[in-house]
């Protein structure tokens, strides 16, 4: 009977063993540690020291053929990977380091998964094996926490059709339901403990992105649009989905599918991340060296106002022509011809009576500033041809509008286009588009994106929406903001109208946005003669390079204050904004190799109430001194350290 009794418990206890596995990993510093259990499902939790920031995070993949079995293990590889990236277009720093412990798990089932434990990070993807196509039916990813945690987040008012431009909101997830809109990566959360994490995702090929829905438990559950099947135009710019396959992806049975990943640490650590470029893959062109980031004069957000000219101002050869003249003595290296160029949007080709593209094209030649055209995604779509024809006319680059959609059909337009335009040397600026998510590091003529709340929402641009940007979206690559109005204004005094915007933050604010803010190329919203106007303000900005060799975060609190310094060659530029809070901050200059001359621009006394005061002013700086920043409610600050 003990007999009995004893082989009973140890099949009890074999069976056990065999239902369920864990294993873990630590990041290099050991400061990380995810632990990882196989039995019936997949999941695993994450802690950083003492705290657990991930309790449970189920994983599965769900493919048609799939059997019904428990997972086992049947393998583990571990290793490390440490290794220096140089980055074509560095909007960040010149190089990134990319160090990680690494475990993939050979699993019973269709597929594997690998995970990376970084020092501020973790990341995960699943790798499919099989032969010819495999239709992924649903990924499921579903983050528990113990206690709930503060979301910062973007929800989506239509669904799976959305421009990206919803303002945050701050909210509980014990209070974010299962009914409740879903959000669109990336997320910002924030334990009771004020640990920080950023959820998002990399290498996203030909599969949808992911969105995340609350789960009533303070959790978040991934979710995924269908892969279309049939869609038809809406409007000039849009598109409806008709019908929907019954599976999320159609793909390659034999790769790894995006990464997903969760930077881990304290303000600093998520804004100075790079894990969406570490993960984004390779670069699939042999030839860079024709692409060239710089700043853009902008047409649409001043409706095209120039005046004490003898012409006629309005879409059309001679305010371009001005606008030229505008970049080219302020060394400004393109002009954008935003929407009303084409007499229809639809067709690419015809041209309003008073333009002339290949005139522009050359004018701008003569002058050093190259020419960029805005068109829909539909009329690309519709006229692929249309990026060789300005290709040959000398056209520099396209702003593609109106994407909206992130689904398997539309991840994969964004790449058809990426390689039609490196194919004939353009840039390519996706507006109305999801997040960065890779793209732009396998195809880096992919210069930015858009996707945000930006200065074209008017008085809807608010520095309180705005002083997340850093820890959030622009937290995960390129982001085109379209900053630099000259007729800067308190939020309560915003008043512009379409011939005369105004944006939101004080004039400091608004200059500092160009070192504050990533992206290869920067738009100059504001009206050329408004410009002209602020010559030393002009200067200023136009001087701020869009690439940088090293970025430095030197103060950061998520809706609070950010503060950057950025070097390009021998000269450091520092950048500070806040929101709706004055802030008074000391910053140390110890990221300085020598003494300089410091050009700065402040709030003035009078920013509160009138923001377009400032003071400019110089003073010599060493690596010892410390700078104290004043900056007005929605306020910055801006300066240049030019070696001696």
């Amino acid at each position: 009977m003990v007999r009995t009794w004893m082989l009973f418990l140890m099949a009890l206890v074999f069976g056990e063993a065999q239902a369920a596995r864990t294993v873990s990993l630590q990041s290099p510093n050991g400061e990380i540690k995810v632990d990882i259990t196989i039995a019936d499902s997949l999941w695993f939790t994450v802690c950083k020291g003492d705290e657990c920031v991930v309790s449970s995070c189920a994983i599965s993949l769900q493919l048609p053929k799939q059997s019904g079995a428990s997972l086992r293990v049947k393998g583990v590889k571990r290793d490390a990977i440490d290794e220096t990236l140089h980055n074509r277009i560095p909007i960040k720093n010149a190089v990134t380091r990319n160090k990680a412990s690494r475990l993939r798990l050979s699993l019973s089932g269709p597929y594997d998964v690998e995970f990376r434990a970084y020092d501020h990070a973790v990341a995960y993807r699943f790798i499919i094996r099989g032969k010819g196509l495999a239709e992924v039916v649903d990924e499921e990813m579903n983050l528990d926490f113990l206690t709930p945690f503060t979301a910062h987040l973007s929800k989506t008012k239509s669904g799976f059709w959305t421009s990206y431009e919803s303002p945050y909101t701050h909210v509980s997830t014990s209070d974010y339901g299962a009914d409740d809109e879903m959000v669109y990566l990336p997320v910002l959360l924030e334990t009771p403990r004020g640990t920080k994490i950023l959820f998002s995702e990399s290498d996203v090929r030909d599969y949808p992105a992911m969105f995340l829905k609350g789960t009533a438990s303070h959790g978040l559950k991934a979710v995924f649009p269908r892969s279309p099947k049939k869609w038809e135009p809406y409007g000039d710019r849009g598109f409806m989905v008709t019908e929907e396959h019954p599976y999320i992806a159609s793909t390659s049975a034999n790769r790894p599918l995006p990464w997903r990943f969760l930077v881990i640490g304290n303000d600093a650590d998520i804004a100075a991340n790079e894990m969406e470029r570490i993960l984004g893959g390779e670069c699939e062109m042999e030839d860079t060296d024709w692409i060239k980031p710089g700043k853009v004069s902008w047409d649409w957000w001043n409706h095209w106002t120039v005046w004490n000219v003898d012409f006629v101002t309005g879409i059309n050869n001679a305010t371009y022509r001005y606008f030229i003249d505008f970049a080219s003595e302020y060394g400004i290296e393109y002009i954008l011809l935003d929407e009303g160029w084409c007499k229809d949007v639809n067709d690419p080709y015809t041209t309003r009576d008073d333009i002339d593209v290949r005139q522009l094209v050359e004018y701008g030649r003569q002058k050093g500033v190259g020419v960029i055209l805005w068109l829909t995604w539909l009329a690309v779509e519709r006229h692929m041809d249309l990026i060789a024809h300005y290709a040959d006319m000398g056209v520099r680059g396209l702003k593609i509008d109106f994407m909206d959609h992130s689904d398997q059909w539309m991840v994969n337009y964004y790449e058809r286009v990426a390689k039609e335009c490196a194919r004939h040397k353009m840039m390519v600026d996706f507006h109305g588009s999801f997040k960065p998510a890779g793209l732009e590091i396998r195809y880096p003529n992919v210069i930015s994106y858009e996707g945000v709340l930006g200065m074209e929402q008017g008085r809807g641009c608010h520095p309180d929406n705005t002083i997340w940007l850093p820890f959030i979206r622009n937290a995960v690559g390129p982001m085109d903001f379209t900053p630099g109005s000259m007729a800067s204004a308190q939020p309560e005094d915003n008043f512009g109208s379409g011939s005369l915007p105004m944006g939101s933050g004080t004039r400091a604010y608004q200059m500092a946005l160009y070192v504050v803010f990533e992206s290869a190329l920067q738009m100059l919203a504001d009206s050329p003669t408004r410009y002209i106007n602020e010559d030393e303000c002009t200067r200023f900005i136009a001087q701020v390079p869009t690439t940088w060799d090293e970025s430095r975060v030197l103060s950061a609190k998520a809706g609070s204050h950010y503060v950057v310094a950025r070097r390009k060659g021998k000269r450091w530029f520092v950048g500070a904004i806040t929101g709706s809070s004055p802030q008074d901050l000391d910053v140390s200059l110890d990221f300085l190799g020598q003494a300089g001359e410091l050009q700065f621009f402040q709030d003035g006394a009078n920013a509160h109430r009138i923001a377009v005061d400032y003071r400019k002013g110089s003073r010599r700086v060493t690596p010892t001194d410390t700078l104290h920043l004043h900056l007005a409610r929605n306020g910055g600050w801006c300066g240049v350290v030019e070696p001696q």
